[in-house]
Formats: C-alpha cells, structure tokens, sequence
C-alpha cells in the first residue's frame, strides 16, 4: 500500500489537471475580454474554500459512508447551504459586481472548489491500495465532473444574479450542490451514477456560452465579433 504522502501527491496532480481542463473552452474562447484578473483570484479564494469544504464533506460524510458508520444526518444539506450562502457573498462583492464578472468569477470560484473536493475524493478511492480498470476510470471522471460540475454550478450562479435573481441563485446553488455530491460520492460505491451525471453536465455546457458571454462587456463584445468575422472571412479566403 501506498504512503499517505504519495497518495496526496497523486490526489494533488490529478486533481490540478482536472482544474486546468475545466478552465479550457468556455473560458479560454473569450480570454482577454472580461475580468481575468478577478477571475485568477477567485482560484486562490476557491482553493480556500474548497479545502474547508472538502475536509468538511470528506470528514463528516465521506469517510463515515466509507466506514458504515452512517454519519450525521443532513450533514450534506447543512454543508452545501453553507457553501451556496459564502458562493453568494463573495460574487457580490463590489468588485466582481462593479465589473459584472460574477458569472466568469462564479466560474473561476467552481473550478478551484470542486478541484479540492475532487481531491479528497480521490485519495479515499486510492486509499485500499487496490488499483482496476473502474477505479482508473472513476478517478478520472471525479477529476473531471467535479471542478467542471461546480464551476457550472457558480457560473450560473453569477448569471442569475446579473438579472437580479439573487435568493433564488443561492437556492439553485444549494440545491445542485447537494446533488453534485451526493452523485459523486454515490459513484465511488457505484459507478453506474456517472450515466446519469454525465448527460446533465454536457447540456449545462451548452448553457455556459450565454452566461460568460453576459459577463463580457457590450464594448468588448464588439471588439470580439469583429475578430470572429475578420478570422472567418480570412479562412474563406483560404478555402478559395
């Protein structure tokens, strides 16, 4: 068996990689066009709250599952009520609110949470030593599901909140939280929970295009359709 040392590094890695596909596509296709330096911010905050969040989850809820011992009833719905409340003071803050970033801040803020939880998670499914085909695959969804699920999660959370939807973005955001975590820790006893999670996060994908492109500002929405039509024109020029 492995030392709890290599474990976490491991853990740590997958869990950074996991992080750093979250942050390609949505983000990266309007980079330069709205509050990026907010934006990286919010990573350090998010890896704060993420770590409380994660040894919190990981400690109450996970490891009793693990054990049998059941845990404290609601644990799951205090924590992420919790989470959702701290997600909305911090995106309406004068700073993200002055620019209108709350919904590429929501995302940034995502991203670092759920890497954090993904990397509690994965070193109690690395934990018994016994590596399989199921366990590879289910490290690798929880690197992935987790900082892109909570990401969308937040990100949607900043939008609602752009169109003045506030209690009601913080009670979407409790709400997918807690599903968010229950799913994938019911994926580690039983993988075929990813069948239902999966689908649900690729059509949310969809949805992530308006609620960044709200962040970005109309003058740079401009700047940013004129370069699209410049990159397509000269690609038709190209094709010809």
């Amino acid at each position: 068996m492995a030392s709890d040392l290599v474990l976490f590094q491991v853990a740590s890695i997958v869990a950074l990689v996991g992080m750093g596909l979250g942050w390609r596509g949505v983000m990266t296709r309007y980079s330069g066009f709205y509050d990026l330096t907010t934006a990286w911010s919010m990573m350090f905050w998010g890896i704060l709250l993420g770590g409380f969040y994660g040894n919190l989850a990981d400690t109450f809820i996970l490891r009793p599952l693990i054990s049998g011992d059941g845990g404290f009833p609601f644990t799951n719905v205090v924590l992420c009520l919790v989470l959702s409340v701290i997600v909305h003071m911090i995106l309406r803050r004068e700073r993200v609110r002055r620019t209108g970033s709350q919904p590429t801040t929501g995302w940034a803020l995502g991203l670092s949470v759920g890497g954090m939880v993904a990397m509690y998670v994965i070193y109690r499914v690395l934990e018994p030593g016994e590596i399989s085909m199921i366990t590879i695959a289910t490290i690798v969804l929880i690197a992935i599901v987790s900082p892109r699920g909570h990401a969308l999660i937040f990100c949607r959370h900043g939008y609602d909140m752009l169109l003045g939807k506030r209690w009601k973005a913080t009670l979407k955001t409790f709400i997918f939280s807690t599903v968010l975590l229950i799913a994938i820790y019911s994926a580690i006893f039983d993988p075929r929970t990813w069948i239902f999670v999966i689908p649900v996060l690729l059509l949310s994908e969809k949805k992530a295009q308006d609620w960044v492109w709200a962040a970005v500002p109309n003058p740079a929405r401009r700047r940013l359709r004129r370069i699209w039509s410049d990159a397509s024109r000269t690609n038709s020029s190209e094709d010809e």
